[in-house]
């Protein structure tokens, strides 16, 4: 049977994870780590922990047959793990809520994260607010273009957003500034990460915010169905909305997993974010994994037209994932994903974000080849209102 005792003590899934930062970071890592670990078994956090997840995010989120898209593809029964219709408009919140309970649980007023879609920017401008927290969010000055409207929500609701104009640009950089702010604010500041990467234990910490999504859908389709689903698919950037659907099906071997990250203009284009595809081991952001990297270590700028999936490396967990051959990753393109943007909103009224769009589209690729009792789960793990003007810019649309 898979093992899902991981990480190790050390932060590590098998050569992957660890904890590469500076040591003025040091103790702030472990300071984190003693507070997750003991948050874990009190039961006084968990019941705060689920008492937002049920009453502000409004979990649990449906499990909705999507009836018109299993009669297009005329294949496996397709289910939508609608995470898009939590309070913010996608997964985000899940992780968010509880690293903003752990920042008060240890006294950090300031809070910092980076951003990428701006969902993640968006949830922890949203839990700050709640809580009364100062938040600043670094973002990629190519994403605060394509991201406007994510933009002047934060602001709205008091986050201070700090455009990055180093580098690519986009979610790499923006995180680079933002560890950069905690070395240098140390002493009352916390970073919420807002993946399943990073260093030790944020990928961990992440993953089991964001595993609240594979239990839900556990209990749901036993509902539906009476029994466990046959595929489970979801995009993948950092990838902690597909972790969070996976994480509770590892050891039920009878369920494939299958991760899609971005191709952007092709894998043999140079022009692409799938970095399990082409990557190779390295170091980038405090943990070892999968990365694009040139042949002297260089990380390299990532391509996708979803501002979420354009990041150079995968969660660590991921990168083991792969190893192991426990969960099958592959890849779509910028234009397969516009696609299946527009089919999923013409057939089932359900506008998508450009992330999970690109697992909608490797499900319309495999549904139609599935026998018809084959019982296939998507997580649409956001919304895409945000996505309108860069979809309207691809096709040639004018607002």
């Amino acid at each position: 049977m898979f093992s899902t005792q991981h990480p190790d003590s050390h932060g590590h899934f098998g050569i992957y994870g660890g904890r590469y930062v500076a040591e003025t970071l040091m103790p702030l890592i472990l300071e984190v780590e003693r507070a997750y670990n003991a948050a874990k078994n009190d039961r006084g956090f968990q019941r705060e922990l689920d008492y937002h997840f049920t009453h502000y995010i409004g979990r649990p989120s449906p499990l909705y047959f999507a009836s018109r898209l299993t009669e297009h593809c005329n294949g496996a029964k397709i289910y939508f793990k609608r995470d898009e219709l939590n309070h913010t408009g996608a997964h985000k919140i899940n992780n968010c809520i509880g690293q903003g309970l752990l920042a008060k649980r240890l006294g950090k007023k300031r809070i910092i994260a980076e951003t990428g879609a701006g969902q993640h920017g968006v949830a922890t401008a949203t839990v700050c607010a709640l809580f009364g927290l100062e938040c600043i969010i670094y973002m990629g000055a190519k994403d605060i273009e394509r991201q406007a409207p994510n933009v002047f929500r934060m602001k709205l609701l008091g986050a201070e957003v700090r455009p990055v104009e180093s580098g690519s640009k986009t979610l790499k950089d923006a995180m680079n500034e933002a560890l950069r702010d905690w070395v240098t604010n140390v002493d009352n500041t916390f970073y919420l990460i807002g993946t399943a990467a990073g260093p030790h234990p944020y990928p961990a910490m992440v993953r089991d915010f964001q595993s609240v999504i594979g239990r839900e859908t556990r209990e749901q389709l036993k509902n539906a169905e009476g029994r466990l689903p046959d595929t489970l698919v979801a995009c993948i950037g950092g990838g902690s909305n597909a972790i969070g659907l996976f994480y509770p099906f590892l050891q039920d071997a009878s369920v494939k997993m299958i991760g899609v990250e971005a191709a952007g203009h092709g894998l043999d284009s140079g022009e692409h974010a799938a970095s399990i595809s082409r990557g190779q081991p390295g170091v980038l952001h405090g943990a070892r994994s999968y990365l694009l990297q040139d042949e002297n270590g260089q990380i390299q700028d990532a391509h996708s037209i979803s501002a979420g999936l354009d990041y150079p490396g995968v969660g660590p967990e991921h990168a083991w994932l792969h190893d192991t051959k426990r969960v099958e990753y592959v890849s779509v393109t910028d234009d397969e994903a516009l696609n299946a943007f527009q089919l999923i909103s013409k057939l089932e009224g359900i506008i998508p974000a450009l992330e999970p769009a690109h697992a909608l589209a490797h499900v319309l690729k495999i549904a139609p080849k599935l026998p018809k009792d084959h019982v296939l789960v998507v997580n649409v793990c956001g919304r895409g209102d945000k996505d309108i003007f860069t979809v309207a810019k691809a096709l040639g649309v004018k607002l």
